[in-house]
């Protein structure tokens, strides 16, 4: 098939490699070419088969040959390959090192089917629609955290932009994580984007400046006059995501009257 994106996938637990296999055993475009659940068999795998596969999913814990092992012999060897991290394993210094070798995603354990469909198909960049990504809503909230963002003068080339979207929906999915804004969505943001909590921090920060020089003054007075100091401050990150799910909760609810 033309379209296909064959999936090598290498992880020492049967669990996760069965489902990952029944998900995609009837899939129109993704096809499982292989499990390896060693990651000794795994690396001389890929050196012999590199033509055989497009994408890797793979856990970094693995029996006899670790996953950076295997991703810095991928390196010395010239094997470019789409790489989709799957682990529990969340160490900065490890997602850093990963970053290194040219991973595409890091996925946390525990994570869902349609998630990692949707992380393949990104990365194979195929102009598919797919109804089972995201529902109408999350679809509209989407593109409501978008039109928001760009009124408020943010860049959409920045990295900031696709970190205060991403914070943002999971916010405006989970009103209770204000106080984990720091522990929870920063590192879950990090963690999608195969980077940094740190650096998701930062960057976000970077954005919001932008934003106060180049946004609809209006607008910002109009959302953010009431929960921090307009004329004074610039809102904290945790104000600005907090404040944007707010609007956009308000804006959802008078659409539904």
């Amino acid at each position: 098939m033309e379209n296909e994106i064959k999936i090598l996938v290498v992880d020492n637990n049967t669990n996760v490699t069965s489902k990952i296999k029944e998900q995609f055993s009837s899939h129109a475009v993704i096809k499982v070419v292989n499990t390896i659940e060693n990651g000794a068999d795994a690396l001389d795998y890929i050196l012999k088969n590199k033509n055989e596969f497009d994408l890797l999913i793979m856990d970094l814990i693995l029996p006899e040959v670790d996953g950076l092992t295997i991703l810095a012999r991928m390196k010395e060897e010239n094997i470019k390959k789409k790489v989709i991290v799957i682990t529990s394993y969340k160490k900065e210094y490890t997602i850093n090192m990963t970053n290194n070798y040219g991973v595409s995603y890091y996925m946390l354990k525990p994570f869902s089917m349609l998630a990692l469909e949707t992380r393949i198909l990104d990365l194979a960049n195929k102009d598919l629609v797919k109804s089972q990504e995201l529902s109408e809503n999350e679809k509209q909230i989407h593109v409501a955290i978008s039109k928001l963002l760009h009124q408020l003068g943010i860049p959409s080339h920045i990295k900031g932009y696709s970190y205060i979207r991403e914070s943002v929906f999971l916010f405006y999915q989970n009103s209770e994580a204000y106080s984990g804004i720091t522990k929870e969505i920063y590192p879950e943001v990090a963690l999608r984007y195969a980077t940094t909590a740190s650096r998701v921090e930062r960057a976000i920060r970077h954005a919001i400046e932008v934003s106060w020089t180049r946004g609809d003054y209006d607008l910002m007075e109009e959302i953010f006059g009431n929960s921090v100091a307009f004329d004074r401050a610039k809102p904290t990150n945790s104000e600005f995501i907090a404040t944007i799910a707010d609007r956009l909760r308000f804006d959802h609810k008078l659409l539904h009257i």
